[in-house]
């Protein structure tokens, strides 16, 4: 197969990973920088250019988007799809999993499981919305964080209103959920390709710390799944419309939640705590896809 990775930096983890596994089974693969591609557009008609090159001939595209790149990535993946090329993301699932309101309003709806969280535009209905979702402690987010960052825990009333009222004054969109604290600063990171589960990990934080992003200094550990957590996850990704994610689980009293679906999951994290080879299962999934 020709293999396109639309990836910001081919020396990245995730994306060297996906490259190695797809040359070692035998394909051609190329990276390409979706924010440097060119898209023209015409009646019955798709180009894509990169480097004033015009990019045909393409099998499969493996999209590893940014969240600072959503919008732009999505346009070149929607490209990708008009000129028929299979992708295992879909524009319209990355821009749906990617806004964190939109996701969770998609996963209640369909009745999964997700911490109660409230979302305001009117300064003067704060303190309702707080007393809706929850007592303190809250977990205040911004829509648009990523690996941890623009999460807050307010550990009382009036820290909670005072942090949202500072955002809404900013034009920061954030929306507020109760804390689960029966999760002690853990959750589970579920790899999903397909209809399978392909590896999953615990990523516990460090003390004094509730966000168990690696990125933020928290270490993880394999684990094996609960049914209840294998179903949910399953589920999820059905639902969401997604055939590569992590999603991401807090193990609560009351059972498992869904508190995000990621649908660019770094590999190195993963690979290097449960020594799956996940970028070959990835591999082996597209290429099912495109024999189809």
């Amino acid at each position: 197969m020709n293999i396109i990775i639309l990836s910001r930096n081919a020396g990245l983890y995730s994306t060297n990973s996906l490259i190695e596994a797809a040359r070692r089974r035998g394909h051609f693969v190329r990276v390409l920088d979706h924010m440097q591609c060119d898209l023209i557009v015409e009646e019955g008609k798709l180009d894509l250019n990169y480097n004033y090159e015009s990019i045909r001939n393409i099998d499969a595209v493996i999209p590893r988007i940014g969240s600072s790149a959503t919008n732009y990535g999505a346009a070149v993946i929607r490209q990708f799809e008009g000129m028929g090329v299979y992708t295992p993301l879909t524009s319209d699932v990355l821009m749906m999993c990617r806004d964190k309101l939109s996701c969770l309003q998609h996963l209640a709806a369909h009745g999964i499981p997700i911490p109660r969280t409230g979302v305001t535009n009117n300064q003067f209905t704060i303190r309702d919305v707080l007393n809706k979702v929850s007592t303190a402690p809250y977990v205040i987010k911004l829509l648009n964080g990523t690996q941890g960052l623009g999460v807050i825990l307010s550990e009382t009333f009036n820290n909670a209103e005072s942090i949202m009222e500072a955002f809404m004054k900013t034009e920061d969109n954030v929306m507020v959920q109760r804390f689960v604290p029966e999760s002690k600063g853990s959750d589970l990171r579920v790899f999903v390709v397909g209809d399978k589960i392909i590896a999953a990990m615990k990523r516990q934080a460090q003390p004094g710390e509730f966000r168990s992003n690696l990125h933020r200094g928290g270490y993880s550990f394999s684990v094996k799944l609960s049914s209840a957590e294998e179903e949910i996850a399953l589920k999820t990704a059905k639902v969401m419309g997604v055939q590569i994610a992590g999603i991401d689980i807090l193990q609560g009293d009351d059972g498992p939640m869904v508190i995000e679906v990621n649908v660019s999951p770094g590999l190195e994290g993963i690979e290097s705590t449960t020594r799956i080879d996940i970028a070959g299962d990835i591999i082996k999934f597209v290429e099912q896809k495109v024999g189809k």
